[in-house]
C-alpha cells in the first residue's frame, strides 16, 4: 500500500540483543519463520526474502536479562502482505503450541508473542485504508477482541506456514520516559505527525497518512530509566529517510532542538530524549 516506501519516512529495521544466539535463532526460525542472512558467534541479521535484513540479533558480552520498567522497545512489528497469511500463522502456533495475545485495532488486525528473552513482537495486517476512520488528522484505533472465527476462513488448509517474502517491519512501539519532550523530537526533529492520542500516556506517529511508523508511551513510568547497555532489550531501529537532502534537513531540524546526531562506525545516529538509539539511513 505504499506506506512502507519512499517518498514516505518509514522503519525498515531493528536491532535486538539477546542473552543466548541460538535459542533466539531458534526461535525466529521456527516459530516466525525468518531466515539467517548472515551469522557470526555473536550476531545474526534475519531475512524474509534472502536479500533484505529486517531484523538483527546480537548477543551483547556479559548480557544481562531484560530489566523492567525502562525505556526501551515495547514491541516491533513484522506486517504480512495479506489476511490468509496472518490466519495461517495462528494455525501454525496453536500446532506448536505457542500461547499469543491478539487485538483488533480498527486499522489492522494484530497478534502478540514474546521471544525466549521477553523481547515483544507483533506480527499483523493491515485492513484496507479505505476502512480506517479519520477524525480531522487523527485516525481512529482500539483494543477490542479478534474475531477468529472470521479470521479463520481465509486459512488455507493445505499451506504450512512460511513467512511471506514481501513481509516487512510495519512499525515499532517504544517506552519512553515522558511524552513532551518526544513528541517536539519525532515531530520537529524526524518530521513525523501525530495520527493518535492515546490518553495521556501514549502517541502514534506516522509519515504518509500512515495508522503509525512509531509508537511511544510511558507505561512503564514518567522519568523511567534507559536500560543498562548490556541488557537484553532493543540496540536500536533504523529509519528510513526519502534522499540524502532529507537526511540533511532531519539532522538540521535534530540540531535546532538540542539533539545530537553523530557517525558511529559509518552509521548515522541520533538519541530520542529517553535514549532510544535510531540510525538514519536513505
Amino acid at each position: 500500500m505504499g506506506f512502507h516506501n519512499k517518498p514516505n519516512t518509514f522503519v525498515s529495521h531493528v536491532n535486538i540483543k539477546v542473552e543466548n544466539l541460538e535459542r533466539s535463532l531458534q526461535y525466529y526460525q521456527e516459530i516466525i519463520g525468518l531466515h539467517i542472512l548472515e551469522q557470526t558467534s555473536r550476531t545474526a541479521k534475519l531475512t524474509t526474502d534472502g536479500k533484505t535484513n529486517i531484523l538483527s540479533l546480537e548477543q551483547p558480552d556479559n548480557v544481562i536479562p531484560k530489566q523492567g520498567r525502562t525505556t526501551g522497545l515495547y514491541h516491533f512489528a513484522l506486517l504480512l502482505p495479506e489476511k490468509k497469511d496472518l490466519a495461517n500463522f495462528v494455525v501454525h502456533l496453536s500446532k506448536r503450541g505457542v500461547h499469543f495475545g491478539s487485538a483488533d485495532h480498527l486499522v489492522s488486525e494484530a497478534l502478540y508473542l514474546h521471544d525466549p528473552d521477553g523481547n515483544e513482537l507483533e506480527i499483523y495486517i493491515d485492513r484496507d485504508p479505505s476502512e480506517w476512520n479519520w477524525n480531522g488528522e487523527e485516525v481512529t484505533m482500539a483494543v477490542d477482541p479478534l474475531d477468529f472465527d472470521g479470521l479463520l476462513k481465509h486459512h488455507v488448509p493445505d499451506e504450512s506456514w512460511k513467512v511471506p517474502e514481501d513481509t516487512c517491519m510495519g512499525h515499532i512501539h517504544l517506552h519512553v520516559s515522558e511524552l513532551d519532550k518526544t513528541e517536539e523530537f519525532y515531530v520537529k526533529g524526524l518530521g513525523f505527525d501525530v495520527v493518535n492520542r492515546f490518553g495521556a500516556q501514549a502517541l502514534f506517529l506516522a509519515t504518509g497518512k500512515y495508522h503509525h511508523h512509531i509508537g511511544v508511551n510511558t507505561w512503564n513510568g514518567v522519568g523511567a530509566p534507559t536500560p543498562p547497555e548490556n541488557s537484553v532489550g532493543m540496540e536500536s531501529f533504523k529509519l528510513v529517510l526519502p534522499n540524502t537532502d532529507a537526511i540533511k534537513e532531519t539532522i538540521n531540524n535534530l540540531k535546532k532542538i538540542g539533539a545530537s546526531v553523530k557517525e558511529k562506525n559509518g552509521r548515522l545516529v541520533t538519541y530520542d530524549p529517553s535514549g532510544n538509539r535510531i540510525e538514519l539511513v536513505v
